[in-house]
């Protein structure tokens, strides 16, 4: 069978390993999955039922959509967009509620039967949810809710916007028949017991992403590689790459990989990538080109046909490539093959 030249290796005992740290860290609330974007570019159905088995129970996808790739999964499944009227054909799925953003989605939900739902309130963010004032003019009146839910806009950051939002959001307990109560992203796991409150929503935390240096534990769980398809030697003065930018000062050995912007290695990586061979780090030559990259293979023992990993750690990787973490993991393309371990 014809397999791909570039793969996700994908790490499963780092992922249940990073759950279970957000889920000692959350203390008495539950810990749940963000798995929109198809679990954030690493296959959501594939997360899910991994995250599962290790006792995961409440899962985040963004569109109905999303919620139909996995409702044979049998997750509790919150679709955090809601429900926009060219979506009430699929708001019956089993196992799934939306998240109600606006006035206008409560409306719907309420005049098609209602039903469990989540509810996003506003604290200060400004992107989705409902006011404190929708609320205390009884636009929740008669729903049933199971989780209340707001987001914050800079938990990753050591801001006052963090306990602004915490305290409006406080404010509403026991205002509604909510179940739960939700504020903490992965970030906010690590802002202390008062943002853990019932459940907490962790996303890039999970597939490896340090959004705050109290989770520096986090592992790494995605990690591209790219099959070698040419290796070559490069005289010195000779160029490599579109437009000449990275000029031999030696004869240099090239391995030429099968990776390249179209793939999500994004042009930000020019000059500042590597490539592994166990603990040697090959460096990026010249610019990351749509399907292709070069290193600098010198004495290593590599040839075609070979496979090289990138340096893909989160952290590390984002500084290099300028790029956040989110984006390095989302913008992984479908032509790599997914093969977890």
């Amino acid at each position: 069978m014809n397999r791909s030249p570039c793969r996700l290796s994908l790490d499963t005992s780092a992922l249940v390993h990073n759950w279970r740290l957000l889920d000692a860290m959350s203390g008495a609330a539950a810990c749940g999955a963000a798995v929109k974007a198809d679990g954030y570019g690493l296959g959501a159905s594939a997360v899910v039922r991994r995250l599962a088995d290790a006792g995961c129970r409440d899962f985040f996808v963004a569109t109905w959509a999303e919620a139909r790739a996995l409702v044979d999964t049998g997750a509790s499944l919150s679709v955090l967009h809601g429900v926009r009227a060219e979506d009430m054909a699929l708001a019956r799925l089993r196992n799934a509620r939306p998240v109600l953003n606006t006035p206008t989605q409560v409306a719907r939900w309420k005049e098609a039967g209602g039903g469990d739902c989540d509810v996003m309130v506003d604290t200060g963010m400004n992107r989705l949810g409902v006011s404190a004032e929708d609320i205390a003019g009884g636009l929740l009146d008669g729903l049933r809710i199971d989780t209340l839910m707001t987001h914050l806009a800079s938990a990753d950051e050591d801001v006052a916007l963090n306990e602004t939002q915490r305290a409006r959001f406080a404010a509403l307990a026991g205002t509604t028949r909510a179940r739960r109560m939700s504020i903490a992203n992965s970030a906010g796991i690590a802002l202390g017991t008062s943002y853990h409150l019932d459940l907490v929503r962790p996303g890039i935390a999970l597939y490896g992403g340090v959004p705050r240096a109290e989770l520096t534990a986090i592992r790494q769980v995605a990690r591209p590689e790219a099959q070698v398809l040419q290796r070559r030697r490069v005289r010195a003065g000779e160029t490599v790459g579109y437009n000449a930018t990275w000029v031999a000062p030696a004869d240099t050995e090239v391995a030429i990989l099968n990776l390249g912007y179209a793939d999500g290695y994004w042009r930000g990586f020019s000059g500042t990538g590597h490539a592994l061979l166990g603990d040697a780090r090959l460096p990026l030559l010249g610019r990351v080109s749509m399907d292709l990259i070069a290193v600098d293979c010198g004495g290593c023992a590599v040839a075609e046909g070979d496979w090289l990993a990138l340096d893909y750690a989160l952290p590390q990787a984002a500084a290099a490539s300028g790029m956040s973490q989110y984006e390095l993991l989302t913008g992984l393309g479908t032509r790599f093959d997914r093969v977890w371990r």
